[in-house]
């Protein structure tokens, strides 16, 4: 329960650092039986899907790297699932925020690193 709760803690620093850039945030842990997504959201030009990744911090590997060809089919999957029910014009997008927090959701400073359009 507290991986998870730390998880989620890991998707509120994400989407509000997306608000901060002007993003505006539409949803949070879309699920549907293909897959998850945990951050759904727009700009001017894009509607951007985002996998978050929460770590301590990069000595083992990369966030990013976590995010194995089978998440992200599974995360593209899920994507067409909302895109299907939620017709835009907008160009979707597949981003990924890796979160690097030393003390997991007690951490005082954090670092984030915003990948965009990491996969297709």
């Amino acid at each position: 329960m507290h991986k998870k709760l730390t998880g989620r803690w890991g998707e509120i620093k994400a989407a509000e650092y997306l608000k901060k850039r002007r993003y505006k945030v539409i949803g949070m842990n879309y699920s549907c039986r293909h897959g998850e997504i945990d951050i759904i959201a727009k700009n001017k030009e894009f509607l951007v899907f985002v996998e978050v990744k929460l770590r301590k911090n990069d000595s083992f590997a990369q966030a990013m790297e976590y995010v194995t060809l089978s998440k992200q089919k599974k995360i593209i999957t899920a994507a067409r699932h909302w895109l299907s029910e939620n017709p835009t014009e907008l160009q979707p997008r597949f981003d990924v925020i890796e979160i690097y927090a030393p003390e997991g959701s007690a951490s005082k400073e954090i670092k984030i690193n915003h990948i965009e359009n990491a996969f297709m």
